[in-house]
């Protein structure tokens, strides 16, 4: 068995996640990380984007992570994100409702004065959402 490292994911509203794991990886701006026991110390930011991880019975888990920064020690992972959930709290209607809104934004931009990058970011993590909601059997 491998050895196990604390996962902990917190937004300013709640703790989504603190349970030993195996293993992390995680959508950092540089590109994609893992981390496992005894891993270098690090701090980077992060991207919008899915978090896998194997729990301590080796299950697969995912969840949507829009932006904050991860820590990595040689025994633990504190992550803190913005916004974070879980696959299976991910609800999908209103991630496309979400979608629907962001992309009717975009079509408007040249009729209003909208932001360009805010909608565009909203659209992105709208389909993350789905796609994340979309593989639940993980």
């Amino acid at each position: 068995m491998a050895e196990l490292l604390k996962l902990e994911v917190v937004t300013p509203a709640k703790y989504v996640v603190s349970e030993d794991v195996e293993i992390v990886m995680a959508p950092g701006t540089l590109g994609e990380f893992g981390v496992l026991s005894g891993h270098t110390p690090f701090l980077t930011s992060l991207k919008t984007g899915r978090i896998l991880y194997k729990d301590a019975n080796s299950k697969e888990k995912m969840l949507f992570v829009s932006g904050g920064f991860a820590e990595a020690t040689p025994n633990r992972v504190t992550i803190l994100a913005e916004s974070a959930e879980k696959s299976i709290d991910i609800d999908v209607n209103r991630a496309k409702a979400a979608l629907e809104r962001a992309q009717k934004r975009l079509a408007e931009q040249k009729s209003e004065n909208i932001n360009f990058e805010r909608a565009k970011s909203a659209m992105y993590r709208a389909i993350e959402r789905i796609r994340i909601a979309e593989t639940r059997g993980l």
